[in-house]
Parts: structure tokens; sequence; C-alpha cells
């Protein structure tokens, strides 16, 4: 048994009400998507915090999924006599084939080598080198698996910072890789923290999964103190406002890492971060860049 996968095309404003319209009529889910996705003409919905984004597209793909027998032209008139819009457009219908979602979810995220001696590895995959640090970490709810270009910066940079015995601190940790990765690469006491409880709460259960011993929060009041490293990969709106408070965690001699920012904003961040400590960019991957420094 399978299911019926049907697209069409719609403006912003009838967007919603057509979904909606839609799963009142019979079907059994419908998601909105940009149609020209992929394109030079792709409309950004989310932006950095602090940003102003108009909701929805102008050319907006409805995909909507059916039973195997449903009447799909009987649905999309029923539903868009209830949104009041008299005319039906062209559709497409695709047959969709019952599969293993997990396994065919799993097959997409392959270990990633970060260099020669570390890597992130998927829960069910085998390490490819089993000599080698490998970060078992998951897909999840948690910002970063090490495939995003800011999280290998970050990683790459630990490499070469991280001493042994050092203490660090993981500001806006999300899935709790950096932490993890310090603390495989021989730092000592190592904390994060970041203002969801989910990516907390990941970080925690990613920790424990790695058999490493890190204290994770969703209040930076309660990791209090100064840190020989500190690393933040985050948005560059966040790290404008928060560039007081992570400066005030990194010890004088101690170093700090930035990421998350477009390389067009990194003389804008370096800027701002100057009354508290120098920063210069330390490496570049993709038209992102990594800011580092000493603190006087």
């Amino acid at each position: 048994m399978g299911w019926q996968s049907v697209s069409f095309l719609t403006d912003a404003a009838h967007a919603e009400l057509l979904c909606d319209a839609l799963l009142e009529a019979g079907a059994l889910s419908a998601s909105i998507e940009d149609a020209d996705a992929g394109t030079p003409a792709e409309q950004p919905q989310f932006g950095e915090p602090g940003s102003i984004n108009t909701p929805g597209w102008d050319r907006s793909r409805i995909v909507a999924l059916f039973e195997a027998d449903a009447e799909p032209a009987d649905i999309l008139a029923a539903a868009f006599a209830a949104a009041g819009l008299p005319t039906v457009p062209q559709f497409t219908v695709e047959e969709v084939a019952e599969q293993n979602w997990v396994q065919l979810t799993q097959s997409q995220f392959d270990p990633i080598r970060v260099s020669g001696r570390l890597w992130i590895v998927p829960s069910w995959h085998e390490a490819p080198d089993p000599a080698a640090i490998n970060l078992i970490l998951d897909p999840g709810m948690a910002f970063g698996t090490g495939s995003h270009p800011t999280t290998r910066l970050c990683l790459e940079w630990l490499e070469k910072n991280v001493t042994p015995g050092c203490t660090l601190l993981d500001y806006g940790c999300g899935s709790g890789i950096l932490a993890i990765a310090a603390a495989r690469l021989g730092a000592g006491t190592v904390a994060g923290v970041d203002i969801d409880p989910q990516a907390v709460e990941a970080a925690r259960a990613n920790a424990e999964r790695n058999g490493v011993s890190a204290r994770f929060a969703d209040s930076a009041e309660s990791l209090a103190g100064e840190y020989d490293v500190v690393v933040a990969n985050i948005l560059s709106n966040p790290l404008k406002v928060l560039a007081p408070a992570i400066c005030s965690h990194v010890r004088p001699g101690g170093r700090l890492a930035l990421s998350g920012i477009l390389a067009e904003q990194a003389e804008e961040i370096i800027a701002i971060y100057a009354p508290w400590l120098p920063l210069a960019v330390a490496d570049t991957r993709e038209g992102w860049v990594c800011l580092a420094g000493e603190k006087a």
C-alpha cells in the first residue's frame, strides 16, 4: 500500500488557508514550499534573531498527501470551495511507495571526516577509523551535526587550540558537539549553555553516549566563571548582543572563537568585540568565517 502526493501552485495569501481546507477535506498532510527553491528567485524565510522576514512565498507550492484510493480532484474541489476560491489550478499527482522511512532517513547521513584524527559518526554506522577520535552523534532537534561549515570551522579550530586539562565553555551549545569534541581532545572542565531546553537535553544525552563528563545548562548564570577557551557558534545578531557576556567568560590569556558569521559580517563583529579582546579571521569555508583571538 502507498499514497498519492499532489502538488500545485498558489500565492502566500492563500497557502495556509488552502492547507487547512485540504486537511479538513481529507488530506493526510499538507505542506507549503517555496516554488522557486534552489533558484535565484528563492526567498529565505528564517533570518537571524532581530531580522524581519515577510512570511510566505509569492510563488508557493502546496504538497498534499492522500490515501492511495482517494480522488484528489474531488478533494481539491472541496478544499478550494471551502476556501472561497472558485477555480482549482493545474496539479500533479505522484505515487508514493511504502518504504522503511527510518532506514531511508539514516541512509542520508554518513560519517563525516573533520580531520585525520577526528570523525563524526552516526550511531548506526561503523566508525571508518576505529583509532580516530569518533564523535557519536545522530541528527536530532538540536543544531550541530558537523555537516554545516560553521561547525566544521569550530571543530578544526578546537583541534588546534584545545590543550590537555584546559577549561572550556560552549556558548550556544546546540547538540553539544563542540563541548564533546573538546572533552575528547583532552579538555578538563567542559561546560555548555543554550537557551533551548531541548538542546540542553540533547547535549546531555550526546555527552553520555560519548562517555564525556560535561555540564550543560539553559542559563549562563549557572555556569558562571572564566574559562581558558570559549567557543560560540551561533549567529551574528546574538553574537553582537551577547558580546559583553561571552567575553566575561574568557579568562585573561584565554582564547575565544566565534562562528555562525558570514564573511561580509566579520569586520562588524571584530569591531564590536574590540573593547574586550582582538579578533581576527582564523579560517573561512563556503562564505562563512571563524573569528578567534586571545584576551589580554
